[in-house]
């Protein structure tokens, strides 16, 4: 089990590129979380990692910004319509910028192979029982890749509004996607994930008339656990407020290369 955040068991995760032999197990890498302990050694052991998860975001952060390349982790709930949302942006972005993909989910090849038919390179991190991906695994996965300058990486991460909110990637920008459907209350169920967020997407605004969410409700209590949490509503099955979240990516995008 991980000592950090309680999920999983000591194993392995496993980077994919996209098409890959599902059976293929040359690209395995252990990622050992240590022996059981109990009491305060726990504690202990959970800031170690913590600390040893930092030190190798930073390197991650540092071979970012030393190649001009936009990283955004794009974290949320199960179901948020994140991977819809990524297809419908990357449709936009390849035609000027060069895109990358890493995606992240306990089990299965479905999301990179959706990715891989957008004619991007994508990588499947698969975490077994695994809840989040952690700077280590994103490490490994961008071995796959030869990375061009002022490019841009999508990590999308397992769906999960706790565990992944603890791990910092290296990323330049944590997104958060937030559906309509899971109520205007998470933001106080679930503080951290949005107190470590940068941008709130609320996503599948084009169901508002059929569920009890209220948007403006959801952006004050966002902003109660973090006051400089920005919103755009956005519906990734009609392209409502899509426009917004290009026009976002794009001033944050330059902020990298010039």
């Amino acid at each position: 089990m991980c000592e950090t955040c309680g999920c999983g068991e000591p194993g392995s995760f496993r980077v994919k590129k996209a098409g890959q032999d599902e059976h293929s197990h040359d690209d395995d890498h252990n990622h050992q979380h240590g022996d059981s302990h109990s009491g305060q050694r726990i504690l202990n052991i959970g800031q170690d990692i913590l600390q040893e998860n930092n030190l190798l975001a930073e390197r991650n952060r540092g071979f970012f910004d030393a190649k001009g390349i936009f990283c955004v982790n794009m974290v949320s709930a199960p179901g948020s319509g994140k991977t819809t949302l990524l297809e419908k942006t990357i449709q936009r972005l390849k035609k000027d910028i060069q895109v990358y993909v890493i995606e992240g989910d306990q089990q299965s090849m479905i999301d990179a192979e959706r990715i891989s038919r957008l004619e991007v390179p994508a990588v499947q991190i698969n975490t077994g029982q695994g809840c989040h991906l952690d700077a280590h695994m994103v490490n490994h996965g961008l071995k796959s890749f030869k990375l061009k300058e002022q490019s841009v990486l999508f990590i999308e991460n397992v769906g999960n509004l706790v565990c992944p909110a603890l791990f910092d990637l290296g990323e330049t920008k944590r997104i958060l996607i937030m559906s309509v459907t899971e109520g205007d209350d998470k933001p106080i169920k679930y503080p951290q994930i949005f107190r470590s967020s940068d941008l709130c997407l609320i996503n599948k605004i084009d169901l508002l008339p059929y569920v009890d969410f209220n948007p403006e409700q959801a952006k004050k209590n966002g902003r109660m656990v973090n006051g400089s949490l920005e919103f755009i509503e956005v519906s990734a099955k009609n392209g409502e407020g899509i426009e917004l979240w290009y026009e976002w990516l794009t001033i944050q995008f330059k902020k990298i290369i010039h």
